[in-house]
């Protein structure tokens, strides 16, 4: 998938958007819920895996909506990158296991995988009924 300087410009700004959008969140998640347990990283990776699953999807060659290799690669490597946090996942659990808080850190690495593959197989199953793609 080469790319050249204008490829990358375009990942740039979707991961610049992306990471702008995961603090908005997190820092939102915090507001509503404390600092307790990391309900923003949740957040954000269900939503960015159901992003990537329905996207990738729905623009594939064979898909009802064409884009080009660049608009693809500016949502799925640059948005969705900069958007989904599983490095502050793997951390976030890390503390919460050093503070004692085992059962916490299960919950996140149970609800963060379970609910993070189901909103990527709706997300593809979703834009496999947009494109009128039946079994696939």
């Amino acid at each position: 998938m080469g790319g050249g300087l204008v490829t990358c410009a375009w990942v740039a700004l979707g991961g610049a958007l992306g990471s702008v959008a995961r603090y908005a969140l997190s820092n939102l998640a915090i507001v509503w819920f404390g600092e307790g347990f990391p309900w923003g990283t949740l957040a954000i990776n269900i939503t960015g895996s159901f992003v990537i699953g329905f996207f990738a999807t729905a623009t594939l060659p064979s898909a009802r909506w064409a884009v080009t290799s660049d608009a693809r690669l500016f949502v799925v490597v640059g948005l969705c990158g900069g958007f989904t946090t599983f490095s502050a996942f793997s951390l976030q659990t890390m503390n919460l296991v050093h503070n004692g808080h085992i059962a916490r850190a299960g919950l996140n690495i149970g609800a963060s995988v379970a609910l993070c593959l189901a909103a990527v197989w709706l997300g593809y199953l979703l834009a496999l009924a947009i494109n009128g793609v039946r079994g696939a």
